[in-house]
């Protein structure tokens, strides 16, 4: 696996923040993000079930940019 980050959420102190990364073998983007509490988990339900392997997270609007060079890096990726 070749696991590349991309950037950290730039308005936290590092610690418990936002990240972005892409996995160019398993052409899959990897998000850490803030958990989705109660009120948004209902609201993401109402689209259908959220399988216990899988997550609803936040990511603020200001890494737009970073999900933008994510999407640069997942295009430039060799297609398997």
């Amino acid at each position: 696996m070749t696991l590349h980050f991309i950037a950290k959420d730039p308005e936290t102190n590092g610690d418990h923040c936002p990240t972005i990364w892409f996995d160019d073998e398993a052409q899959e983007f990897v998000i850490q993000g803030w958990k989705a509490d109660a009120a948004l988990r209902a609201k993401c339900l109402e689209a259908g079930p959220i399988p216990e392997s899988e997550a609803v997270v936040r990511l603020p609007a200001r890494m737009s940019e970073a999900m933008k060079e994510a999407l640069g890096v997942a295009a430039a990726a060799p297609v398997r």
